[in-house]
């Protein structure tokens, strides 16, 4: 039962005097009573229908059964509180280049802009006699409408702040041209057992009592669509003292209801995602798990960005609810996730909303349509693209028609866009005529299987190795590749050699595998390496490399960046020292005494105090991580601590210099490391940053994979940071 046995007496009793007002109401013509009292006997039928008509709606429209859940839930169990954008932020530009620019201005992977303004859900209902909701497949449109019909029933204690009845009207049900909501309304009340249930229709449409929630104004299934529009628009206005709330996908919304106001859904914020994750898992048993807290901190991790992004939509991120809860984890074959969303929206949603029966379904199958898509996604990806016009998808859909013996010739390019856009919401117009993928991770997982498709790999890594935009698309090509991703894997190593062409990077390389070559300990060889490479130079993308082959050894190298921080006294912040701080205690290490923390203290001494404490905390733990050879950690501290007494103070710039270049120095000489070699040109910097940012994307890659030969990636590990073949021409 969807209400709580309270819940049902207090909205049946609410439905039951509103009922009995317009029976006894004096001015009715129809009804029999005509003014007279009610008897006792009538009074308990319609108690009784009230009672049956909360229930029916409970069960039929308050209950969410989607995408195979095995059990339903109750919708206000899981419903998050809805925000609308108006309709004009919807359409917020006016050309490709203007959206192009914009998104790429907000570096975010979502379309919605970040200016647009918000309005609550419930808020607007109330407010809005007239309400149009228009939203993608998935959006949330038909929960919204039966939300605001179970905050209706429940009268004084709900959110609608206005006395209704509310009736659910779903319009793909009406299966002839013509549109009679009347009669369907009346045969709400009649099912639940209401006396005369069309006369007393008529009189609550002349008293305005009724909220009436039109679901699925592009689901009329009529070929005359025109009609039955102008119909549902003459019923408004012959019942215009009642509220309506409307729904319709915003492709096919080209009737402007006259008295209407459109709003839009918007996409979920963090805090709405937070808030469903939440109340998905609100079960005691899950409460007490923390499955809920498990799961949101699984998403805000950078690997699951792109699966994060499909969470803005309630359909997907009741996909994401489902996955997770299944295994308690997100997959790390991240191309079996996204292959599940897209058909989800190709296939499972489109037959619960009973889409399939359109003509143009019976000669484009699922197949032909994804195969289509993937080559929108990948010719629009590889030219840099997010935003097409409508003339060009539907170029490319009729070349793609006529380049296919097997695709029907019957079908029109216009048809197939309007359909994809409207009924399964894969493209979505953003601006008149102005068409995008509704998810980058939908356009990048289609871009990935035409490159899987076409045998692309090749070309996949010569142009975009090194290109963060096409980071997403290799990792899903790579769980794409079920033969294995040994080819893709080989490809990025020899490429990513390449970049190591002058003999100062050369001789680096060689410095890190010598010092860190046969040391004892668990920590792999490549990330001892890759540590190497970090002390000498700090480079972030190194540090990143280690933190997915070591992850507790990327901790300690977090130290080497607090610690030039605070080694500044002259821009250290007190934020910076209590991040430092932080840091320290995070990892367990006893190294900052309690005076540091003396809120009476300088900036610039505590910052000494704290760089020398966690100086010495380093050298300890790579003394214990035995990262390095041959290198005396514990001779290093003590001359750490002698330096530490000719420490010049805060009025000393020049000698606060020539300090920090002692410190460079002696790290150098502890690491047997020629000042030369982290003397590197601009250019070599960048080679070395794209060298081992490529090293990333392969473990990354190989991590992502459904299958790799150990022997393949044994070799390429052994490989990896070292001199080793990386002289290789081989061509691509």
């Amino acid at each position: 039962m969807t209400f709580e046995r309270i819940a049902i007496q207090a909205a049946s009793l609410t439905l039951a005097t509103i009922f009995s007002r317009v029976l006894c109401d004096g001015g009715s013509r129809v009804l029999g009573w005509m003014g007279k009292s009610l008897d006792e006997k009538t009074e308990q039928l319609i108690a009784r229908a009230a009672v049956q008509y909360v229930q029916n709606y409970g069960d039929r429209h308050g209950i969410l059964k989607v995408l195979g859940m095995r059990e339903p839930v109750a919708l206000e169990s899981v419903y998050t509180n809805v925000q609308f954008l108006h309709k004009a932020d919807v359409h917020w530009f006016e050309s490709i280049e203007a959206l192009e620019k914009a998104y790429r201005r907000s570096g975010r992977r979502g379309f919605q802009p970040d200016n647009a303004v918000k309005q609550d859900g419930l808020q607007v209902a109330n407010e809005k006699q007239y309400l149009m909701v228009l939203g993608g497949p998935g959006a949330g449109k038909s929960t919204f409408l039966r939300k605001m019909g179970l905050e209706a029933l429940k009268g004084k204690v709900g959110g609608y702040e206005h006395e209704c009845i509310p009736v659910l009207i779903e319009l793909k049900n009406f299966t002839a041209s013509e549109i009679d909501i009347e009669r369907a309304i009346a045969q709400e009340f009649r099912i639940c057992g209401f006396p005369s249930p069309d006369e007393i229709t008529t009189k609550l449409l002349e008293q305005g009592k009724l909220l009436i929630l039109l679901d699925g104004l592009d689901e009329v299934p009529t070929k005359n669509t025109d009609e039955a529009i102008c119909q549902i628009q003459n019923f408004v206005d012959q019942h215009d003292k009642n509220r309506f709330i409307a729904s319709c996908r915003v492709a096919a919304y080209r009737h402007n209801f006259r008295r209407f106001n459109d709003v839009a859904m918007a996409e979920f914020d963090q805090a709405q995602m937070q808030q469903f994750i939440h109340n998905w898992f609100g079960s005691t048993a899950d409460q007490t798990a923390g499955t809920a807290q498990r799961c949101w901190e699984l998403l805000q991790k950078p690997e699951h960005a792109a699966a994060k992004e499909l969470g803005q939509t309630p359909l997907l991120l009741t996909l994401l609810c489902l996955v997770y809860d299944r295994s308690q984890n997100f997959p790390n074959n991240r191309s079996g996730l996204y292959c599940k969303a897209l058909r989800v929206l190709l296939e499972e949603w489109a037959a619960e909303k009973r889409i399939m029966r359109e003509q143009i379904y019976q000669g484009l199958n699922t197949e032909l349509e994804e195969i289509l898509l993937s080559e929108l996604a990948y010719y629009g990806f590889e030219a840099d693209r997010l935003f097409f016009s409508q003339r060009e998808i539907v170029s490319q859909i009729k070349t793609f028609l006529t380049s296919n013996l097997n695709a029907p010739k019957h079908l029109d390019g216009e048809a197939i866009l309007h359909a994809i856009a409207i009924q399964q919401g894969i493209l979505v117009e953003r601006a008149e005529d102005v068409f995008s993928f509704s998810h980058l991770t939908l356009q990048e997982y289609l871009a990935a299987q035409f490159i899987d498709d076409h045998n692309q790999i090749a070309a996949l890594v010569a142009r975009h190795l090194t290109d963060d935009r096409w980071q997403e698309v290799f990792l899903l090509v790579s769980g794409l590749m079920r033969h294995g991703a040994d080819e893709l894997l080989l490809r990025m190593e020899r490429k990513a050699r390449k970049y190591i062409n002058t003999p100062r990077l050369e001789a680096l390389l060689q410095w890190a595998d010598q010092m860190t070559a046969d040391t004892d300990g668990a920590i792999k060889p490549a990330a001892k390496r890759a540590a190497a490479l970090f002390l000498a130079l700090v480079r972030d993308r190194a540090q990143d490399l280690v933190r997915i082959l070591h992850a507790d050894l990327a901790r300690v190298l977090d130290l080497v960046q607090t610690l030039d921080l605070v080694r500044s006294p002259a821009s250290v912040s007190a934020i910076d020292l209590s991040r430092a701080v932080n840091l320290a205690h995070a990892l367990d290490l006893n190294c900052v005494p309690a005076r540091a923390k003396a809120r009476n203290r300088t900036v610039a001494r505590t910052s000494r105090t704290i760089a020398q404490a966690l100086t010495k905390a380093l050298a300890q733990e790579f003394h214990q991580s035995k990262v390095f050879k041959n290198v005396n950690f514990k001779a290093v501290v003590a001359r750490l601590e002698a330096l530490k007494l000719r420490e010049p103070t805060a009025s000393q710039p020049d000698a606060q210099q020539a300090y920090s270049d002692r410190l460079s120095h002696l790290w150098l000489h502890a690491l047997q490391l020629d000042a030369d070699l982290v003397n590197l040109t601009e250019a070599e910097l960048q080679a070395l940053e794209n060298y081992l940012y490529a090293n990333w994307l392969m473990v990354r890659c190989k991590q992502a994979a459904v299958r790799v030969s150990p022997q393949t990636w044994g070799a390429i590990e052994h490989r990896m940071l070292r001199i080793e073949g990386v002289a290789s021409n081989e061509d691509e």
